[in-house]
């Protein structure tokens, strides 16, 4: 038994179908069936039950499918350590952050790294939370940042400081207004511009005030919300260190404490899960 031959029964066993798992495999579907059959004679055990039509994994497949996922880990993991070990402190760093840690904390961690360690490559992709969270189960970056909250069940993380969230407008949409503080009956009266991830908990916060607010805009990304609010077209509700993305604008920003929503930026990566060396030490620049 190989991690050749385990890795082929891992792909029958994901894609349910020896047909699709050959494809996937861009091999002939009558030898992946013969390799699955010369497991099975090994190791004196049937994995897949061909009694029936139904696709079905017998007790021992199953046994077989977590070991074999282990032993593959453990496989990828020992010749990351050994290249490692040879090269020293070289190598490409994956990372996959939002836009706006990059504006924020990213760049000068990023340079600060390269000074201390300038044989290590960046690859860094600029996602959304979710789609950086799925990058890392999939193994395409090490390292992500992305913002709370998020189901940390499989990951480990390092929590930067925590942020309120706050109504930024330009002087003309607020010219009455005193003060540095909005209610949220004075913003259901305002058009306003949310970032999609926080719309449906901002929205719930306007309802238990029997409020109805009018979202003008939803959008996925963080500047282009300030940029709409400084054109005057409404007012955005945004982190407290997003505000500081647009330089010299006529952007004001107003506490709003009925939005109980404290969010901040997190560096994650998976539980249980090999690291490279130069992922180990860019972890201990935000520790």
């Amino acid at each position: 038994m190989d991690n050749r031959q385990l890795s082929y029964f891992l792909a029958i066993v994901e894609e349910g179908n020896i047909t699709k798992a050959a494809q996937k495999l861009h091999l002939a579907q009558p030898y992946l069936s013969q390799m699955l059959k010369l497991l099975e004679e090994e190791l004196g055990v049937v994995l897949i039950d061909r009694t029936t039509r139904k696709f079905k994994i017998t007790e021992a497949g199953q046994l077989l499918s977590y070991r074999a996922k282990q032993i593959l880990d453990l496989s990828e993991a020992t010749q990351k350590e050994m290249k490692d070990f040879n090269k020293g402190i070289k190598g490409v760093l994956s990372l996959g952050c939002l836009s706006i840690a990059i504006e924020t904390v990213l760049t000068e961690k990023i340079f600060s790294f390269h000074n201390q360690y300038p044989g290590i490559d960046f690859e860094i992709r600029q996602q959304t939370t979710d789609e950086i969270l799925e990058l890392l189960k999939r193994g395409l970056v090490e390292i992500g940042v992305i913002r709370a909250p998020f189901n940390s069940e499989d990951y480990e993380s390092i929590c930067l400081p925590m942020e309120k969230m706050v109504a930024v407008s330009c002087n003309e949409i607020n010219e009455k207004k005193s003060g540095s503080r909005l209610s949220l009956e004075e913003l259901s009266q305002k058009p306003l511009m949310v970032h999609r991830r926080f719309e449906k908990d901002i929205v719930n916060m306007f309802r238990e005030k029997g409020l109805k607010p009018r979202i003008l805009c939803k959008i996925e990304d963080t500047r282009p919300l300030l940029l709409l609010a400084e054109q005057g077209m409404g007012v955005s509700i945004v982190p407290r260190d997003w505000t500081n993305l647009i330089s010299n604008s006529n952007l004001k920003s107003y506490e709003v404490p009925d939005i109980h929503i404290d969010t901040g930026l997190v560096v994650v990566w998976l539980k249980n899960h090999y690291l490279t060396l130069a992922a180990r030490h860019f972890l201990e620049c935000f520790r």
